[in-house]
């Protein structure tokens, strides 16, 4: 009980300090990427790994809590698809190439002799979804790490029922190691996991979870490994399935899933830039007739403004505002009907101003006369 509150601590405090160091290093190299407008680290997940390889080693390597048959090679295994997420944190790692060692690793630590190799495959390939879809969590401050978190107690407590206290270890540690991670990559985030730690994590939590319910019923030990894992493995199907129905191939770049849904649905979010909105043009104000609103700039092309709000590109022009329908109407041939008329009467404006946008001077945002 000592030597895990001893672990526990000096996990969460090497992870967090780590953490912070590495930040700064990671902006003058530029391993950072723009988060809501911030530029953060990528480097965070380095921190994890060390932490949790540095504390777990010590504690097997001194003998005061013995990592056991099995825990030790994940935990070594572990460290390899963490350090093949830093390269690709580094550099561009092709995605065939990550799967394969991801499926490499899976095959290594998978116990073959108490699942079969039918079993034994399945479970395989299910370390491999759990490990990517931990990747597409880290696209949100805090989710990889929370989740990550409750995961890691859940599976410490299976494994101490089942009398497997080397597992159970090195789950209190990845877990206070992704606490002092949790730190700074609370919203709104200083560092990000980046496919270091979320690869990392989600491989040692899947190769936990097979190895605490091997030998058991199958049916039951895959209804405890999707409870175990809902959070992300139903993120990772839905991202899939997704891009699957949008034609797109795979997880790549441009995710959607479930926890960014609510750039759709009117919140501070959704104003962001998109390339397939039509740019809104406001008339210019009354008292300025050669600069745009009286501000001197022109408004930003490809700006999308969020649901719900009480203004469109539409209404910039006079138009009704978002929530009245301008669009003809079924079954009234077209301009017969005042929703037709304001509908037409819009569009005109709109060519109107598009033809004026033209003879704008982009180096001054004038309007020549």
């Amino acid at each position: 009980m000592l030597y895990g509150i001893i672990a526990a601590t000096s996990a969460l405090l090497l992870a967090s300090a780590l953490a912070a160091v590495l930040r700064v290093p990671a902006l003058r190299l530029g391993l950072v990427e723009r988060r809501r407008g911030r530029t953060v680290s990528r480097l965070g997940g380095a921190a994890v790994v060390v932490g949790t390889v540095v504390v777990a080693g010590v504690g097997d390597w001194s003998g005061v809590a013995r990592l056991g048959t099995g825990v030790g090679e994940l935990l070594v295994v572990g460290a390899g698809v963490g350090a093949l997420g830093l390269v690709a944190d580094l550099r561009p790692v092709p995605r065939v190439v990550r799967l394969a060692g991801q499926a490499a690793a899976a095959a290594a630590v998978v116990p073959y002799d108490e699942l079969g190799a039918g079993a034994g495959l399945f479970a395989a390939a299910w370390i491999v979804l759990v490990t990517s879809a931990f990747g597409s969590l880290d696209q949100a401050d805090g989710v990889m790490g929370t989740v990550g978190v409750v995961t890691a107690f859940a599976l410490g407590g299976c494994a101490a029922a089942e009398v497997m206290d080397g597992l159970a270890a090195l789950l209190s540690v990845l877990a206070a190691a992704l606490t002092g991670f949790l730190m700074h990559n609370w919203a709104p985030a200083r560092t990000v996991a980046g496919r270091c730690g979320a690869l990392f994590t989600g491989f040692v939590l899947a190769s936990a979870a097979v190895l605490v319910h091997a030998g058991r019923e199958p049916l039951g030990s895959a209804g405890a490994l999707f409870a175990l894992t809902a959070v992300a493995t139903a993120d990772g199907v839905l991202v899939l399935a997704g891009r699957l129905r949008g034609g797109r191939p795979g997880p790549g770049a441009g995710r959607r899933a479930w926890r960014t849904g609510c750039a759709d649905s009117g919140s501070p979010r959704a104003g962001r830039r998109s390339s397939s909105a039509p740019p809104p043009s406001p008339r210019p104000s009354s008292g300025s007739s050669s600069t745009w609103g009286g501000r001197g700039r022109a408004p930003r092309a490809g700006w999308r403004v969020p649901r719900g709000s009480r203004s469109s590109g539409c209404s910039a022009f006079g138009c009704p505002p978002i929530g009245v329908s301008h669009a003809p109407r079924s079954g009234h041939p077209t301009g017969s009907c005042p929703a037709s008329r304001r509908f037409l009467a819009c569009k005109e404006r709109i060519r109107l101003e598009s033809a004026r946008l033209r003879s704008v001077d982009p180096a001054t945002w004038v309007m020549h006369t």
